[in-house]
């Protein structure tokens, strides 16, 4: 007579539960991303296209050439595709906090982790914002290949490193002063109008020029456009973008483990 011995079931890992806690916040953060629906997401992919569009129809209704290049669309594509990426990631950075509050009171869910969820999904969510653009100027006969991919590809990068870094400083902020979301809003109006966007920074007198650039967004859209024209007279510190980028991080992990710990 012979017996069977059930190997019992091998317990989950602390990694498996991380992993497991992760995906489930991705879902929920797809989920009030974009209302659970394919018109979310595509309403999403659509938004910074609508938004060139407007910008150059306004450049088209005003008479302006475009101060790069030959292609006014490729201008502001190049100013406005970084800077977007800059603004959704950090507010909406600031937006998934707000959603999974509540369970962050369970063991299982810290704050950092709703930052890594809403972080990669809003990563995966401009890359693919920027193929929608690419083929929007594709097919008005824009050639969207930078000269420089490293350049440009680099550049746009640090626009969303530059999200995700302002983006976990607003969390700490904002779960003191919960009146900071609001006041966010206003500020990405401020740096959106500033930061050389709509304009050639480079092209400013010298003296405002250089009070520009302590703007790390200006450097970051004239880091995207030195990929399409390498012989702007753009002078990058990479040193301080990414000085921004690392002490942001800085700060807002700090405020999460001291000050705004439950």
């Amino acid at each position: 007579m012979t017996t069977q011995t059930h190997a019992l079931p091998a317990r989950p890992t602390q990694t498996d539960i991380y992993l497991q806690v992760l995906s489930a916040l991705i879902l929920r953060d797809m989920r009030s991303r974009f209302g659970g629906s394919y018109w979310g997401y595509l309403a999403q992919m659509m938004w910074p296209v609508v938004h060139v569009i407007v910008i150059f129809g306004l450049m088209l209704h005003r008479g302006l050439d475009s101060p790069m290049g030959d292609s006014p669309l490729l201008f502001v594509a190049t100013g406005a595709v970084p800077f977007l990426a800059f603004k959704y990631i950090s507010r909406e950075m600031l937006k998934g906090y707000n959603v999974h509050r509540s369970l962050t009171w369970f063991p299982q869910v810290k704050r950092v982790d709703t930052m890594a969820a809403r972080a990669l999904v809003e990563i995966v969510s401009s890359f693919m914002g920027i193929g929608v653009i690419l083929a929007f100027l594709i097919s008005f006969g824009v050639d969207p290949v930078p000269v420089d991919f490293t350049m440009a590809l680099t550049g746009y990068v640090a626009a969303m490193a530059m999200g995700i870094a302002i983006g976990v400083v607003n969390i700490g902020i904002v779960a003191i002063f919960p009146f900071w979301a609001m006041i966010y809003m206003l500020i990405t109006i401020i740096l959106y109008m500033t930061s050389g966007v709509m304009f050639m920074a480079c092209y400013m007198p010298e003296d405002i020029y250089t009070i520009m650039r302590w703007n790390p967004m200006v450097q970051i859209v004239e880091w995207v456009r030195l990929g399409y024209e390498p012989n702007l007279p753009i002078h990058i510190d990479y040193l301080y973008v990414c000085g921004w980028i690392f002490a942001s991080l800085t700060i807002g992990f700090l405020m999460d483990r001291y000050v705004t710990a439950r």
